[in-house]
């Protein structure tokens, strides 16, 4: 069991610091990244993570993801709370080590909303909708491991932040807005990112029953 929560901090924490280095650097270089930079380093890290520790803990490196399997029953939900602390774990290492390589960012790469709460909070909904579903059909039992995984679910990450990522930060995971917001101390809005995820989750699960014509 120890493998599996080791690879999943390893996993958030990589996730993290990559992509939330991207959106720093971003910032303190006056937009040398650009948006589509973000956007591809969120999708080409999550990709590299499915395929480096996919077939150790399944890659979740998400809390919201791992709600996801446990509702489907995909996962033994006694391993939630230990997936979800380690990836939280992770994802707090990865901001403190972006905290002292930049302390001339005041966020660190936090979730805000560019919007009203509201308005973030359906996004968040709709994305991690979207990024689950696809998740759970393409993935085996709690894995997500194999080449179509990789691809789908990466390419999924990156459009979504592409498109959605200047209004509402397309987090679609808690776990990457809760260390930066704690790091910086920015709690602005926190609470969209740390409920809509779950809820996305959640709905997706459930149309995954209906589609693959599951009985709940």
């Amino acid at each position: 069991m120890i493998r599996k929560y080791s690879a999943e901090l390893i996993g958030t924490f990589t996730l993290v610091f990559c992509g939330t280095g991207a959106v720093i650097i971003n910032d303190v270089s006056g937009g040398a990244v650009t948006q589509v930079g973000i956007a591809i380093t969120f999708g080409l890290i999550v990709l590299a993570m499915i395929y480096a520790v996919g077939d150790i803990s399944g890659a979740h490196i998400n809390p919201a993801v791992t709600f996801g399997f446990a509702v489907t029953g995909r996962l033994n939900k006694k391993e939630i709370l230990p997936y979800c602390i380690a990836q939280c774990a992770g994802a707090f290492f990865a901001s403190l080590i972006l905290s002292g390589l930049f302390p001339q960012s005041p966020n660190l790469g936090a979730t805000i909303p560019a919007g009203s709460d509201m308005q973030s909070f359906v996004l968040e909904i709709i994305l991690t909708f979207f990024l689950m579903f696809v998740i759970l059909n393409v993935s085996s039992g709690a894995k997500e491991k194999g080449i179509t995984a990789g691809i789908a679910i990466g390419a999924v990450v990156g459009l979504e932040a592409m498109f959605a990522g200047p209004i509402c930060g397309a987090s679609m995971n808690p776990a990457r807005s809760l260390a930066p917001a704690i790091v910086s101390g920015n709690f602005n809005s926190l609470w969209v990112y740390m409920t809509a995820p779950f809820i996305g989750a959640a709905m997706a699960a459930l149309a995954h029953y209906f589609i693959a014509g599951k009985k709940q």
